[in-house]
């Protein structure tokens, strides 16, 4: 039996005449040359076949009988009666100049209704398998979706970057290009950009590094996932804040960990009652410069209380400095790690805030004793990261604009977060008292007793304004609901509008707005 195929390529050729259109891509059509059934019948029926799984889409370019014929190695008139049918029974349609595309409304379904849908012929009410910590996850439910940006997303200001700056880096990076930089690059990312963070800092933020220590991620989820699958076992228990991270919690749940919920107050995580649920934790994720979500700092009794229960217990400190950079009204918070002199502190950092998100660059810092482990498990997950953007983000930070960047936008963030705190003082009154709203790009309003945070952000996300409830951070049901939101993204011109709406929508029924305190934060 002799099989003939046609191999799905990209002619990546480009048209130097306009009236040309570039070609189609070529489709997996198989034709079985010793069959009953004419190669032309054959040919006719795959294109039937392929419309109606929606392999081949309406407007959907098709390759020129030559080419399709040269393909398949098959006779010219055998494409070119199966196109005819095509063509005269209306799916396909040919315009002078262009060839033939698939046509754009097809006249009449072909296929099963469960194929079209599917695209496969599955059995029907057939279970999908997959594995327990997946089916962990499906339990927890879908993140919830958000717009891109807008009131109340917890985005940079992503019009303010300066773009122009970063595209002629890119650019010169682009163009500079070697055989080198095109190959394999180095497992714990690019030299040039871990010896500028390792500065950043050892600077900055009280590290204590060099670049041999440094590793460069695709943003701080996955330097979570390589810390858990290169330091823990299936089974093994974490703490972590409560409320905390929901991506933390997703992660441990991944690698098989166990997640230990530790109450928070004014001062971070209470360690004796991390102590008194599970002192023999293998590890504690904690965002101590800045806690998720509710952004009050880890007082230092509490740090060395943290590193001392590490040491005795033999546990790891997952550090996540996430938005560290931007505090108002207090100096610059040192890091976890920074104090550590046992090489216990695991700590991670991106570039999603401090930059923008698509950028998909965070980095470890690692203790020399695991550097080779985290090698290790990086090279069975992806090699390595791209090289491109991290040559051109170690020159955006050693040209300066990256530091010049970071103080413009601190001071842009401390104008939003007070336009934020006022309008809502003053659309809602003492309906709802602010968290702790010291730093970062977001904040936390606390919901009146018993006020279903969740149906709250659910509606608010129906009128297409863009808030998380604090519920989904915990994993244990909260004494009081809040709504976390974010003002980095939002311009100061529109805020007053935006929380005029949210308090049109989530206003509580029955309260009276109008009495305005002096401030109505809460301290914890």
């Amino acid at each position: 039996m002799g099989w003939l195929s046609a191999r799905a390529t990209i002619d990546r050729n480009h048209m130097t005449s306009s009236r040309r259109l570039r070609e189609g891509f070529i489709p997996l059509a198989i034709l079985e040359s010793t069959a009953a059934i004419p190669l032309r019948r054959q040919l006719y029926n795959w294109f039937l076949r392929a419309i109606a799984e929606g392999r081949l889409r309406p407007g959907q370019r098709v390759p020129s009988t030559r080419r399709m014929a040269r393909e398949l190695k098959v006779s010219r008139i055998t494409v070119l009666w199966a196109y005819e049918q095509l063509t005269a029974e209306g799916y396909l349609q040919t315009a002078r100049g262009s060839g033939a595309v698939i046509a754009r409304s097809i006249p009449s379904p072909v296929g099963s209704d469960r194929m079209r849908t599917t695209g496969a012929a599955r059995p029907p009410g057939r279970k999908v398998q997959v594995s327990r910590q997946t089916a962990k996850l499906l339990r927890l439910g879908e993140e919830q979706t958000l717009p891109i940006t807008g009131a109340f997303r917890n985005t940079p200001a992503l019009d303010l970057f300066p773009r122009r700056a970063w595209s002629r880096l890119v650019s010169r990076r682009a163009r500079r290009s070697s055989p080198r930089d095109m190959g394999y690059g180095d497992t714990m990312g690019e030299p040039v950009l871990r010896a500028a963070i390792a500065e950043y800092l050892g600077t900055v933020r009280g590290g204590r590094c060099d670049e041999s220590q440094v590793m460069i991620t695709a943003g701080s989820q996955q330097a979570v996932q390589i810390t858990l699958r290169a330091l823990l076992n299936p089974g093994d228990r974490v703490w972590v804040e409560e409320p905390g991270y929901p991506g933390a919690h997703r992660a441990l749940l991944m690698a098989g960990c166990e997640p230990v919920p530790v109450p928070t107050d004014a001062e971070g995580l209470i360690v004796e009652r991390g102590v008194q649920r599970c002192g023999s934790a293998r590890a504690s994720y904690v965002t101590p410069s800045h806690q998720y979500p509710l952004g009050m700092t880890l007082s230092a009794s509490r740090r060395f209380q943290l590193l001392n229960w590490a040491q005795r217990a033999d546990a790891w400190l997952i550090e996540d400095d996430y938005d560290s950079e931007y505090r108002f009204g207090s100096k610059p918070i040192s890091s976890l790690q920074g104090l550590d002199s046992d090489g216990r502190v695991i700590y991670i950092g991106t570039f999603s805030k401090v930059c923008f998100p698509a950028l998909r660059i965070g980095y470890l810092l690692l203790p020399h004793s695991v550097v080779a482990a985290f090698r290790a498990v990086r090279e069975a997950i992806d090699i390595f990261p791209p090289t491109l953007y991290q040559q051109a983000l170690a020159d955006f930070i050693r040209e300066g604009h990256f530091a010049r960047h970071i103080r413009r936008m601190a001071a842009v963030y401390a104008d939003r977060r007070e336009c934020l705190i006022s309008a809502l003082e003053r659309h809602f009154g003492r309906s709802v008292a602010i968290v702790s709203a010291t730093g970062g790009m977001h904040l936390v309003a606390l919901l009146p007793r018993g006020m279903d945070d969740e149906s709250t952000a659910a509606r608010l996300r129906a009128a297409g304004i863009a808030c998380s409830a604090l519920s989904a951070c915990c994993l244990e049901r909260p004494r009081q609901g809040g709504l976390i939101l974010g003002y980095g993204g939002v311009a100061t011109d529109q805020i007053d509008e935006a929380v005029r709406r949210l308090a049109r929508i989530a206003q509580p029924q029955g309260r009276d707005p109008r009495h305005v305190p002096s401030r109505g934060r809460g301290d914890s």
